[in-house]
């Protein structure tokens, strides 16, 4: 059966309803796009035709990162060179390389505790995100021995080591539960990089404050990739072999996001009569997406099956916004704990998900049925994704008719202030962010990338609304991102 003949129901009546009846829409001045047309000249293959010598620059570095990464038995510079290529946006090319290097360094850490005693600060900090942040489970007691005799605190002797303090402070972002330790380390940190910025040098003050705004494990990789370069030239140690590397691949990854970017401007609409016209090209828009999905899936051999568990998402999404337009339309305040429930299928991440799954490799029953039972890491996302947003956006929506945020919700069942709320629902993205870091290490039996797609997710929503900034409403804000990744080559 056809996507056209079998569309989603829940749209169908929603948009009859709203044609038949009476009732005015509630508008709002959202900024006009300021891109226009830019993208659509990518459209066209011949204006993209990438440059094959580039291409053969790209795999030449790329086979000499290799040998070096093969060749090279200190531990210290092996985990250097894999933060640097991480950070550099490289490491989707040596995924096999970086997994066996971490799992040696892990057997050696189990085997012969690697020396930590006499390790210092940043080696033992970068040891441990870098291993945590790839699923192994590393003991936070290797900080112990920076904690002042039987007090918790830690030495203010680490004060005097900036390098080594920003490093543990990367480290705690991939704290879990009941890690006391870290949580210290993470505030102690904090406060004391965010106090001694001003004695930094210029470029390190940035990385600094770059780092404590938007670490690296809650950074989108994409986005810090090019800033990270120029703090990579900064360093007198840096490899000018990988940094001409990383720029040569931005350049390429440039070029087919701008193809990728070109086919999405080439999306049209055709009239849909039972539809108002405000739909009429959203609408079109999703039809096209679900054919294209249905083309890949048939043409890959997939079982049907596969597009009805994209169709099901889709539907339980639209539902969720079903219900939020009865509780704005009835003026009803659901509790916050009613709010996060449906604010699982409007964070749109269930279904982002599905798509993802469905056309990767992954699609199987077993692992349809557990984006579908809603695991603890794919919640955790989602509420970051929606108390995120809110907080970022509340002010600004309900200066219309609209239906109650996590603010207000979380106002209204505590009986607390705006503040005390936004206190309240901050604690619980900190708590997300460590369910998101426990089930990333205790879920063996779910393919790395797809845990790292929703890992991914919960980054986007910081990154979008980081500093009660909504970016998707204000596109001013994107401006200088999308120019930096998509419009704008690196000079070489």
């Amino acid at each position: 059966m056809s996507l056209e003949a079998a569309s989603i129901p829940v749209l169908i009546i929603t948009t009859q309803d709203s044609t038949s009846s009476n009732l005015k829409r509630s508008y709002t001045n959202f900024a006009p796009s300021i891109w226009h047309d830019t993208f659509l000249h990518y459209a066209d293959p011949q204006s993209l035709e990438i440059n094959e010598i580039l291409k053969e620059k790209v795999q030449v570095h790329k086979e000499k990162v290799k040998m070096y990464l093969s060749s090279n038995d200190n531990i210290s510079q092996k985990l250097n060179i894999i933060d640097s290529i991480q950070c550099l946006g490289l490491s989707y090319h040596f995924e096999r390389e970086i997994d066996e290097i971490l799992a040696q360094i892990h057997f050696h850490f189990t085997n012969n505790s690697l020396g930590t005693k006499q390790s210092s600060l940043y080696f033992l900090a970068l040891f441990f995100r870098l291993l945590r942040q790839n699923g192994y489970h590393v003991s936070s007691d290797i900080f112990n021995k920076f904690i002042k005799n039987n007090e918790g605190k830690f030495n203010e002797i680490i004060t005097q080591d900036v390098e080594g303090m920003w490093s543990l402070y990367e480290a705690t972002q991939l704290r879990v539960h009941g890690e006391n330790i870290l949580e210290e380390a993470h505030n102690y940190t904090y406060t004391n990089l965010k106090s001694i910025t001003n004695q930094l040098s210029q470029s390190l003050a940035e990385q600094t404050n770059r780092s404590l705004k938007q670490p690296l494990h809650k950074a989108v990789p994409r986005i810090g990739a090019r800033s990270y370069m120029s703090f990579y030239e900064e360093d007198p140690s840096h490899s000018k072999f990988l940094l001409t590397f990383a720029r040569l691949d931005f350049n390429l990854l440039q070029k087919l996001h701008q193809q990728e970017l070109g086919n999405i401007t080439k999306w049209d609409s055709s009239c849909i009569a039972s539809l108002p016209e405000c739909m009429r090209v959203v609408f079109n828009a999703i039809i096209e997406l679900f054919v294209e999905i249905e083309s890949l899936i048939i043409d890959s051999g997939k079982s049907n099956l596969v597009l009805q568990h994209v169709k099901q998402a889709f539907s339980n999404m639209a539902h969720g916004y079903m219900v939020e337009a009865k509780w704005c339309d009835e003026g009803y305040i659901p509790t916050y704990d009613e709010y996060k429930v449906n604010g699982i299928l409007t964070s749109v991440y269930p279904f982002l998900v599905t798509t993802f799954i469905a056309l990767g490799e992954f699609a199987t029953k077993e692992m349809f049925d557990w984006v579908f039972n809603v695991p603890i890491i794919l919640k955790a996302a989602t509420f970051i994704c929606r108390l995120t947003n809110d907080l970022a956006s509340h002010k600004f929506e309900q200066q219309r008719k609209h239906v109650a945020s996590a603010v207000e919700c979380c106002m209204e069942q505590y009986d607390i202030s705006q503040e005390q709320a936004y206190e309240v629902i901050n604690k619980e993205i900190s708590n997300c962010w460590k369910d998101v870091n426990e089930a990333y290490l205790n879920s063996h039996d779910i393919p790395k990338h797809v845990l790292d797609s929703i890992v991914n997710l919960a980054r986007i929503s910081e990154f979008m609304y980081e500093n009660f900034e909504d970016k998707y409403t204000n596109n001013e804000l994107l401006k200088n991102y999308v120019a930096t990744l998509f419009l704008d080559p690196i000079v070489i």
